[in-house]
């Protein structure tokens, strides 16, 4: 079945196993994975000189002797080996996962004393469909890729951090700030938990992301 393939130049075949991940991604979350989607991602793999062994496998076997488990199981792998990601168009639960995330971020912020708001955006310029915390009408910073919500925690952690670097841009300052030490604070991960974290005095926990109004010292 290798013969079939190479019909498409590199960035051709770029841009098309973008659009064809993002159809086998929804298709194997409905359950709905056709044999067609899979071979011809491992050909658009195999164009881009990827000779993975699902590539292989797919090429290698006829189409008709792969059942839906082995679909299943060579879609994901195609997926993860083209690095597919979801964006929050297919997955709009990651979006949601993030704002729930800087709900708690926001908290903070209030009750730091530093006034203006926070939202998520994704900005016209960036075509890698990221989302940007945004600060009294600016974002800055880093961007938070989709995958961050698969996690709260995670989604949390990188809110978190995106949103402490555009603040600490528009206040020219550190934010947050360890009310003993006077020290920056970083948001960490912790036995599953983010908390903000203080680097003085051997590093010690202030709070838990989102509970500033009521400091742990330690």
């Amino acid at each position: 079945m290798g013969d079939t393939c190479g019909m498409h130049s590199r960035e051709e075949a770029v841009r098309l196993a973008d659009e064809l991940g993002g159809r086998i991604h929804v298709a194997l979350r409905d359950d709905g994975l056709d044999a067609e989607l899979v071979v011809e991602l491992a050909c658009l793999l195999y164009d881009k000189g990827l000779r993975t062994p699902a590539v292989q496998e797919v090429l290698e076997r006829a189409t008709a002797h792969l059942t839906a488990r082995d679909l299943a199981r060579l879609g994901e792998d195609l997926l993860r080996d083209s690095g597919f990601e979801p964006t929050f168009a297919l997955e709009p639960g990651l979006w949601t996962e993030l704002e729930q995330a800087l709900k708690r971020v926001a908290r903070d912020v209030r009750a730091t004393g530093i006034p203006g708001m926070l939202r998520l955006v994704v900005p016209d310029w960036d075509d890698s469909d990221q989302a940007w915390v945004e600060f009294r009408g600016v974002h800055h910073g880093n961007g938070i890729r989709p995958v961050a919500g698969r996690d709260p925690q995670g989604a949390l952690a990188s809110v978190a951090d995106a949103a402490q670097e555009v603040i600490m841009e528009m206040i020219w300052g550190v934010w947050p700030v360890c009310s003993v030490h006077g020290l920056g604070l970083r948001a960490e991960l912790e036995d599953e938990m983010v908390v903000w974290r203080c680097a003085g005095a051997g590093t010690h926990d202030v709070a838990l992301v989102g509970e500033l109004s009521s400091e742990r010292r330690e």
